[in-house]
C-alpha cells in the first residue's frame, strides 16, 4: 500500500506543568511551581502521528526551522513518522500550555515561522507524488499558499483521495479534492453565522469546489454534505471527552486512513467521528507527550520495585499508571503504547507476563524472550519505571496491590470485557483504551520471521 502523506504546517506544542495554592502578592493571579514539561508535534506534525496510528506508513511533508525548537520538533516527529522538510523562513513555532491541577491557566505563543515559497525540492515533489492519499494540515503559516504545491495538490486530486482540514487564516482549497473538514466555527466564518450545521455544510459546498464538505461539530459529531444530501454522523454514547486538543486532528488523519483503505466519504466520516470521541476519551493530544528526559531527583523511579514505586506516587498525591501484556519482541507499537501510557500519570508500572503465563497465553513457542530480559529491557525505555512480572493468566491479582489509578490497554480491547477491570474499578481506578498503530504485533513479526 501506498504511504498516507501530511501535508501542512508543523508547530511545536509544550505543555508545563505545576502545582498552583497561593496567588502573587502583588497581583491576584496564582503562582504556579513548576513541576513537569512535556513537548509533542503540533499542527500538521500533531496529524502525522495520530495519522500513524491508523495506517502503517505515514510521510510528512512540512517546513522545519534549525533554531532549537524545530531541532526538538524534528527529533519528535521522526520517531514515528519520515518527514521530508520544506524550508522555514523565521523561527518554529511553539505553543506553550501553563496548566496546574489539569486546568489550562495560560498559553503563551512564540515563533513567527513561515513556509519559503522557494521552488520545491525533488524529494517534496516525490513525496507528494507517491501519496496513496493526502491530508492537507492547514495551520495558517504559508504552506497551502505555495504555488507548486497547490499545482501538485490539484493535480493529484484527480486520482488519490485528498482531504483538507482548513484554516481561518491558509488558503482556500484546491479543485477536486475529495472532502474538506472545517469545524463549525471555520464553517461559520466563511458563511452567514447562525446558520445550522446541516445549511453551513451546503453553504460551504457550493463555494468549494469539492466531492464533499464535512462539517465538525465537537461532541455532536459531525455533517456530510455529499451529492446533493446531508448525513448527521453522531459519537457513541457514553463516551466523555478527558480533553479535546486534536480532535479535529484525529478526525481529519482517520478519515484519510479509511479512504487510503478505500472506504466512501460516508464510510470514512463515520469512522472519523467514532475515532476522534475515543481519542478525546482517553486523554487527547497529551497522551502523545513527552516528557523531558532528565527526571528530577525525587521523581526517579528506575530500579526500584513496581510497589515501591506505587508507594512513593501516592505518597505525593500524584497519579499511578499501570498497563500489562507479554512484550514478547518490542517493537513501534509498543513503544508508543507506553510512552501514550506514562503521559496519563506520574510513573508507569508494567505487569508483565511470566513465562509460564505467555506459554499458557500464546503456546508452546512462546515466548522467545524470557521474563527476565523482557522486563530488563523494559525498563530502559525512558516511559517505564518499573516492571512487575506475575504468573497468573491475566494481571487481576497484582493489579490488586498494585492499586493504579489507570490502567492502560490497547484499543484492540475496545469489544473486550478485559478480567480485571473489576479490581480496577474496584479501587477507584480507571481504565483507558489508547490506539495502536497499525501493522505491528509479535505474532506477525514471528510470522514474517518463520516465512522467511
Amino acid at each position: 500500500m501506498r504511504p498516507l502523506v501530511v501535508v501542512g504546517d508543523a508547530l511545536l506544542d509544550v505543555d508545563v506543568d505545576g502545582t498552583s495554592d497561593r496567588l502573587c502578592p502583588d497581583a491576584p493571579v496564582p503562582v504556579v511551581d513548576l513541576t513537569r514539561e512535556w513537548r509533542r508535534p503540533g499542527g500538521a506534525g500533531l496529524a502525522a502521528l495520530l495519522a500513524a496510528r491508523s495506517t502503517a506508513e505515514v510521510v510528512l511533508v512540512t517546513p522545519l526551522g534549525g533554531d532549537q525548537a524545530g531541532r526538538t520538533l524534528s527529533g519528535l516527529l521522526e520517531r514515528e513518522v519520515r518527514v521530508v522538510p520544506m524550508p522555514l523562513c523565521g523561527t518554529t513555532v511553539t505553543k506553550t500550555r501553563v496548566r496546574a491541577a489539569g486546568q489550562s491557566l495560560v498559553r503563551l505563543d512564540s515563533g513567527d515561522g513561515r513556509a519559503e515559497h522557494s521552488p520545491l525540492t525533488a524529494d517534496v515533489r516525490e513525496a507528494l507524488r507517491s501519496a496513496g492519499a493526502i491530508l492537507v494540515a492547514d495551520y495558517g503559516r504559508g504552506v497551502t499558499g505555495h504555488p507548486e504545491v497547490r499545482e501538485l495538490l490539484a493535480e493529484l486530486a484527480r486520482t488519490i483521495p485528498v482531504v483538507w482540514d482548513p484554516h481561518p487564516r491558509g488558503a482556500e482549497p484546491v479543485a477536486g479534492i475529495r472532502l474538506a473538514t472545517p469545524n463549525l466555527a471555520e464553517a461559520e466564518q466563511l458563511t452567514e453565522a447562525g446558520a445550522d450545521a446541516e445549511e453551513l455544510a451546503k453553504q460551504v459546498h457550493s463555494l468549494w469546489r469539492a466531492d464533499a464538505v464535512c462539517v465538525t461539530t465537537g461532541s455532536r459529531g459531525a455533517v456530510l454534505t455529499e451529492g446533493g444530501s446531508c448525513t448527521t454522523f453522531r459519537p457513541p454514547s457514553g463516551v466523555v471527552a478527558k480533553d479535546t486538543c486534536g480532535a479535529g486532528d484525529r478526525f481529519a488523519s482517520a478519515v484519510t486512513a479509511a479512504l487510503l483503505d478505500g472506504a466512501s466519504t460516508a464510510d470514512a466520516v463515520a469512522t472519523g467521528v467514532e475515532t476522534a470521541a475515543r481519542f478525546v476519551a482517553t486523554g487527547g493530544a497529551a497522551t502523545l507527550s513527552t516528557v523531558d528526559n532528565e527526571p528530577r531527583p525525587d521523581t526517579a523511579h528506575h530500579g526500584a520495585s513496581a510497589f515501591d514505586v506505587a508507594a512513593r506516587v501516592r505518597a505525593r498525591g500524584g497519579r499511578l499508571v499501570a498497563t500489562g501484556g507479554c512484550f514478547d519482541l518490542l517493537h513501534p507499537g509498543h513503544a508508543s503504547l507506553l510512552r501514550q501510557a506514562r503521559a496519563l500519570g506520574d510513573a508507569l508500572v508494567v505487569c508483565l507476563n511470566s513465562d509460564a503465563s505467555v506459554r499458557g497465553l500464546k503456546g508452546p513457542g512462546r515466548p522467545i524472550v524470557t521474563a527476565r530480559d523482557r522486563a530488563r529491557l523494559l525498563t530502559e525505555l525512558t516511559s517505564v519505571d518499573a516492571v512487575v512480572v506475575f504468573d497468573e493468566p491475566d494481571p487481576a491479582a497484582v493489579l490488586d496491590r498494585l492499586r493504579p489509578d489507570v490502567w492502560v490497554k490497547g484499543g484492540d480491547y475496545a469489544d473486550t470485557e478485559l478480567p480485571e477491570s473489576a479490581v480496577v474499578r474496584g479501587h477507584g481506578g480507571e481504565i483507558v483504551l489508547i490506539p495502536t498503530i497499525r501493522g505491528y504485533s509479535t505474532s506477525r513479526l514471528v510470522a514474517a520471521a518463520e516465512g522467511a
